[in-house]
C-alpha cells in the first residue's frame, strides 16, 4: 500500500492494536481510547485507502488481505519513526532472535516466557507465508522458523512439535454441520476443493461459503479464518498435519537451544549456566578393574587342574 507513508503514525499504531487483538473493545481498553473512536479511526483509513481491512461482519474479528498487508507496512512505518525518535542505536545493542511463523502457529506464550528468562536478549517473530517457510531460513531472514511439514531438509535441523487434527469446513446450514466428526465415506459423494495452498485459505473459505464445494484444512487455519456462515468438523481419517521448528543446522547456537529449551518446555532451572556447569565438570576415565588372581576355593583348584592337565598332555606328548 503506497499511501501508508502519508498515514498519521498514531492512526497506524491504533489499527496495529485492532489488528494484534483482532477485538476492538480490548484494544480501546489497550489505548486507553474510546471504543467508537477507534473504530470511527480504522472506519476512516478504510475510506482513505479504499479497502476494506477486516472482513466485515467476522467474529471473531479477521483481517483481510488488505488488512494483513497494511499491518506488515504499518510496522515497518511504526519501528522506522520510534527509531528516528530514539536516535542511533548504541553500539552495545542487546542481541536478537529471530523466530518467523506460518499461518495456524500462534507463538504468545513462548514469547512470554521468552520475555521473562531472557529479557537481555530480544525476541523478533516473524508472520510468514507457509510459501516463504525453507526461503526465509535457506536466505537466513530468520534464524528459526515454526514450519508446517513436509519441508526440505537437507542442512536443515527440524524437532517435530504436534500434530493438528484435520476439519472439514461446510456452509453452516449444510448436512454435515449436523455431526460432530465425520469420516470418508461421508464425503465420498461431496465436491472437495483443493485446499493445499494455506497462503490462499480466505479465498477457499470464500468458495465454499458461496456453496463451489467443501474444504479440508488443519484445525488452526479453521480458527484463524473463522466465519459466522460457516462451520468446521473433524474428520476421522484424513491424514494429520505436523508443525515443526526448524533451523539451519550449521547455525546451532547457545541462543537457539535456549529458545528450543522454552518450546519444549524446560523448566526455568534447566538454564545457560546450569549446562556450562556440566559441561566445564572434568570427566575421568574409568580404570580397567584388576584381573583377580584365584586364590583358593573352587577357582583356585579349577586353576591347578587345567595346569595338571596340560602338564599330563605334555608328558604323553613326549
Amino acid at each position: 500500500m503506497s499511501q501508508v507513508e502519508s498515514i498519521d503514525v498514531e492512526r497506524l499504531r491504533w489499527f496495529v492494536a485492532v489488528a494484534e487483538e483482532l477485538h476492538f473493545a480490548r484494544a480501546a481498553k489497550a489505548l486507553g481510547i474510546a471504543r467508537q473512536r477507534l473504530s470511527r479511526t480504522v472506519i476512516d483509513l478504510e475510506d482513505e485507502l479504499g479497502a476494506k481491512l477486516f472482513v466485515p461482519g467476522a467474529q471473531p474479528t479477521q483481517l483481510t488481505d488488505e488488512g494483513r498487508e497494511l499491518l506488515t507496512s504499518a510496522r515497518e512505518v511504526i519501528a522506522r519513526a520510534e527509531a528516528e525518535a530514539t536516535g542511533p542505536e548504541p553500539e552495545e545493542d542487546r542481541p536478537v532472535l529471530r523466530v518467523g511463523f506460518v499461518p495456524g502457529v500462534t507463538v504468545s506464550k513462548w514469547e512470554r516466557i521468552w520475555g521473562e528468562r531472557f529479557s537481555d536478549v530480544q525476541l523478533e517473530t516473524i508472520p510468514l507465508a507457509a510459501a516463504d517457510q525453507l526461503t526465509a531460513l535457506r536466505d537466513r531472514r530468520v534464524d528459526m522458523c515454526f514450519v508446517r511439514l513436509p519441508i526440505d531438509r537437507e542442512g536443515l535441523s527440524a524437532i517435530p512439535l504436534y500434530r493438528e487434527v484435520p476439519v472439514v469446513v461446510v456452509p453452516k446450514n449444510h448436512p454435515i454441520s449436523l455431526f460432530s466428526e465425520v469420516g470418508a465415506a461421508e464425503l465420498a459423494d461431496e465436491r472437495m476443493q483443493d485446499a493445499s495452498d494455506i497462503d490462499a485459505a480466505a479465498v477457499t473459505f470464500e468458495m465454499v461459503a458461496a456453496g463451489v464445494g467443501l474444504a479440508v484444512v488443519p484445525h488452526s487455519i479453521a480458527r484463524l479464518h473463522a466465519r459466522r456462515d460457516l462451520v468446521y468438523r473433524t474428520v476421522t481419517d484424513h491424514p494429520d498435519t505436523e508443525i515443526a521448528l526448524a533451523w539451519p543446522a550449521s547455525e546451532t547456537t547457545e541462543l537457539i537451544e535456549e529458545f528450543i529449551g522454552v518450546v519444549r518446555g524446560r523448566s526455568e532451572r534447566s538454564s545457560r549456566a546450569q549446562r556450562a556447569d556440566q559441561s566445564a565438570k572434568p570427566t575421568t576415565a574409568k580404570k580397567p578393574a584388576p584381573q583377580r588372581k584365584p586364590t583358593g576355593g573352587k577357582g583356585a583348584s579349577a586353576a591347578r587342574g587345567a595346569r595338571s592337565s596340560g602338564a599330563k598332555s605334555k608328558r604323553r606328548g613326549r
